[in-house]
């Protein structure tokens, strides 16, 4: 059985004569930290959703968690975890009850959730807020919240969607020390993010420009061979050359 938690092979979507994604081709292995980058119009969530089983491709081959992303989305949708930036979490329920409401949805026992929840509510020391209503939290609160509810399944992947936008350093942290401990148990993590310092803790980065993928490698192979001081360096070279924005 292979090792790789995502597999694309010349995945392709196009939209009438626009060409979203162009026939992009990588692997991601399983406990892995993938930084998916690209600044505004890349393809990034296009290929996001691809993956996701939430949009077919045009063309090309790609299987997630040993998946068919043509035949098996439903099957896809069971086995991954996913975390957006702008919406995660339902801020008119409590804590607990955000909880519940997703480990539902993933046809966990009550007995699981029980359990987990209490594990999970000691881990955020929430302990005290979890008959609170989410949107009263602070957004660091919400972010890392909104992350262990993702994983709540321990799916084989989870995809992080800019999950740190607009959080303080330090919850920026934290948040990463989270996704570190979610690898280590073999978790795979897909994460896009804005902050190039965080593509630095990544285990590999691929940059998208204009819909293909045009960097692929370690932060420190890139920064090599982009003649680059840090991963921002390496960004900007490669962003420059876009010629299309918005997504």
């Amino acid at each position: 059985m292979s090792s790789s938690s995502i597999v694309c092979q010349e995945l392709s979507k196009t939209f009438a004569d626009f060409k979203a994604v162009d026939r992009i081709s990588f692997t991601v292995e399983k406990g892995e930290i993938f930084g998916f980058l690209g600044a505004n119009g890349a393809g990034k969530t296009t290929a996001i959703r691809m993956l996701c089983g939430l949009s077919r491709p045009t063309s090309g081959q790609a299987t997630v968690a040993g998946y068919d992303v043509f035949t098996h989305t439903e099957l896809i949708k069971k086995h991954i975890g996913y975390m957006s930036q702008k919406f995660s979490l339902y801020h008119d329920l409590t804590v607990k009850e955000n909880i519940r409401l997703y480990a539902g949805i993933y046809g966990k026992s009550n007995p699981y959730i029980k359990e987990k929840t209490q594990l999970v509510l000691h881990q955020l020391k929430l302990e005290q807020a979890a008959d609170q209503l989410v949107g009263s939290l602070p957004l660091g609160w919400k972010q890392k919240l909104a992350f262990s509810v993702a994983i709540f399944h321990e799916p084989q992947i989870v995809f992080l969607d800019e999950p740190t936008g607009g959080v303080d350093p330090l919850t920026r942290r934290e948040f990463w020390q989270m996704i570190y401990e979610a690898a280590e148990r073999g978790i795979t993590v897909f994460v896009t993010t804005h902050y190039m310092d965080e593509a630095e803790y990544c285990n590999r980065v691929s940059i998208m420009v204009d819909g293909q993928l045009e960097a692929l490698g370690k932060p420190k192979e890139l920064k090599a061979q982009f003649n680059a001081a840090n991963m921002s360096e390496v960004f900007l070279k490669l962003a420059r050359q876009a010629k299309r924005t918005g997504e």
